[in-house]
């Protein structure tokens, strides 16, 4: 694969910078759910954890974007994956004692303190790709930088769990700071001449202009309208924890297995349309896989047997594979350089938000429908979102992804 980077390693560094994070962050969710639900036994108190998170990162994705496409790409990251670590390491705190009193509330604030870190994330892996590689190989290194995702997703949520299992609370929250430290280092060690910033303008007016370039691009909008809603209602891993305890009546191994689960089956799918992008029927096929994804869900609540339901995730996680890699390919084929940052934003605001609104939702539908019956909901208006989407935006539906190269 050709590189931009005379150093022929740039893209393998980049990669290496979203693995780590991408670890540190997943196996905090693993550790933080399971010591939250530790402390409350409350399925709400899990949602919570959602809404701790997207709070903060809401309110600074598009000041993010904007400070990446007008400043440093590359620096952000770096100072973003050492907040995380900073997040990690007051977990550790709480977890060994060195903090009393309600340490739910300092739980939480350590959360709150990570969503604003991690605003910061996709607009700088997002705008360091486009400038490592060239245009012909989009496709391609987001199969790639997908599995990669990917692989930290199982990783993560894996060895999280194991962690819990066999060390502690306190073992998981340390590795995970190691793992954050050693993103920043890869990113910063990536050696590449950052073109010139962006002409200086008015922060809200670049905003702005970000959010016209999306709301009026009825392909961009409708595959990341899509996908949140999708995530939004029919995700089912925030009330994972819950199924171990309740109704699989599993240990904390059997959450990592089942987090990781979904990812094992997006890798792979990752790795298969990194060797042969879907170029034709791309819409139908990003529709389909959404659509497969609700099925999954609904076929998941209805588990009993927690191998049964690790399969039903496996596929969930193949059709959630083609449709990240789809959109990712298509943002980053539509988006011209001078806004990377923000677009990566405001696709961080529809996708990385609805996971914690998701968890968030979740939790309130749990309490108000009972564990079961709200993910069987959240399926059912997984595939509603997809019909709609289908309707509403005949140029998605009708894409072909050799149009755009």
């Amino acid at each position: 694969m050709p590189f931009r980077d005379p150093s022929k390693f740039a893209f393998f560094k980049l990669l290496a910078f979203r693995l780590l994070i991408v670890l540190s962050y997943q196996m905090l969710a693993i550790v933080v759910g399971w010591h939250i639900y530790e402390l409350t036994h409350d399925t709400l108190a899990l949602g919570l954890i959602g809404l701790a998170e997207v709070i903060p990162y809401f309110a600074s994705a598009l000041f993010a974007g904007h400070a990446v496409d007008h400043y440093s790409r590359r620096m952000f990251g770096v100072f973003s994956s050492l907040m995380v670590m900073c997040s990690a390491l007051v977990l550790t705190a709480v977890s060994v004692g060195m903090i009393s009193g309600n340490v739910t509330w300092w739980i939480y604030g350590a959360i709150a303190f990570n969503g604003f870190a991690r605003a910061f994330l996709s607009p700088s892996y997002s705008t360091m790709f486009a400038l490592i590689l060239p245009r012909e190989q989009y496709a391609k290194a987001s199969g790639i930088g997908s599995s990669i995702f990917q692989l930290g997703l199982v990783a993560g949520p894996a060895l999280g769990g194991l962690l819990v299992g066999f060390a502690g609370k306190t073992t998981g929250y340390g590795v995970a700071a190691l793992l954050s430290f050693g993103a920043a280092i890869a990113l910063w060690s990536i050696r590449i001449k950052e073109p010139p910033s962006a002409e200086s303008s008015p922060v809200f007016a670049s905003i702005g202009d970000g959010l016209k370039f999306v709301f009026n691009n009825q392909i961009i909008l409708g595959a990341q309208s899509l996908d949140m809603f999708a995530v939004l209602f029919g995700g089912a891993v925030a009330m994972l924890p819950a199924f171990i305890q309740d109704v699989f009546h599993y240990g904390p191994e059997g959450l990592g297995i089942l987090r990781a689960a979904p990812a094992i089956g997006a890798g792979i799918t990752g790795l298969l349309l990194a060797r042969k992008p879907l170029e034709h029927h791309t819409g139908r096929w990003l529709l389909a896989a959404v659509g497969g994804f609700g099925l999954c869900m609904i076929a998941f609540a209805l588990s009993t047997d927690i191998w049964m339901a690790g399969v039903v995730l496996l596929l969930s996680g193949i059709c959630d594979g083609v449709s990240v890699v789809m959109r990712t390919t298509i943002m980053q084929l539509m988006t011209p350089d001078e806004m990377r940052g923000r677009v990566a934003a405001i696709n961080g605001i529809f996708i990385g938000s609805s996971n914690e609104l998701g968890a968030f939702e979740s939790g309130i539908a749990a309490r108000l429908m009972g564990l079961v019956p709200s993910v069987i909901f959240g399926g059912m208006m997984t595939l509603g979102v997809v019909a709609a989407t289908a309707k509403l935006a005949p140029q998605l539906r009708r894409l072909e992804l050799k149009q755009l190269y």
